[in-house]
């Protein structure tokens, strides 16, 4: 029963932080396009954005316990020396990624880098940062379904 907790749990996860980066990258970031002042932009996305981030940093957290919880719970860290079980690794990867960013990128450099870039260039500055929210949601999806695929029996 612990197991099938654990991995609702990684699931839920996973739909709340992926979501919310899906969100902010498709609907969030394109209208911060269209509205007419950097100022404001810059406002409402701080605003939506910090929020967001909180509770992505519960997330993110919250399936990189659940993932190492079934990880070892499962006996399944031999998967990691397989090719075959390279959506294990990606998951990993795209985990890192955004504890990197979350906790530590963002908090020591990139949270005080866009405010001070945004009132120079906001153009610059927000199509750089709807460029890095495309490149790690792809990332991030292509990793979910080739980890359904294949934690499910899908094999090329």
């Amino acid at each position: 029963m612990d197991i099938v907790i654990a991995r609702a749990i990684h699931v839920l996860a996973l739909v709340h932080w992926i979501g919310g980066v899906f969100m902010v990258t498709v609907v969030l970031l394109p209208a911060m396009h269209r509205l007419a002042t950097p100022e404001r932009r810059i406002a409402v996305f701080e605003t939506i954005e910090g929020r967001f981030s909180a509770q992505a940093k519960v997330s993110v957290t919250l399936a990189g316990l659940s993932g190492l919880y079934l990880t070892e719970r499962l006996n399944a860290w031999d998967r990691f020396l397989y090719p075959e079980y390279f959506w294990m690794h990606a998951m990993v990867l795209v985990w890192l990624l955004f504890t990197i960013v979350l906790f530590v990128a963002e908090p020591l450099f990139l949270h005080a880098w866009f405010l001070r870039e945004a009132k120079k260039r906001p153009e610059v500055v927000f199509a750089r940062i709807q460029r890095a929210h495309t490149i790690l949601l792809t990332v991030s999806l292509l990793t979910i379904a080739f980890a359904s695929l294949y934690s499910n029996g899908f094999y090329l």
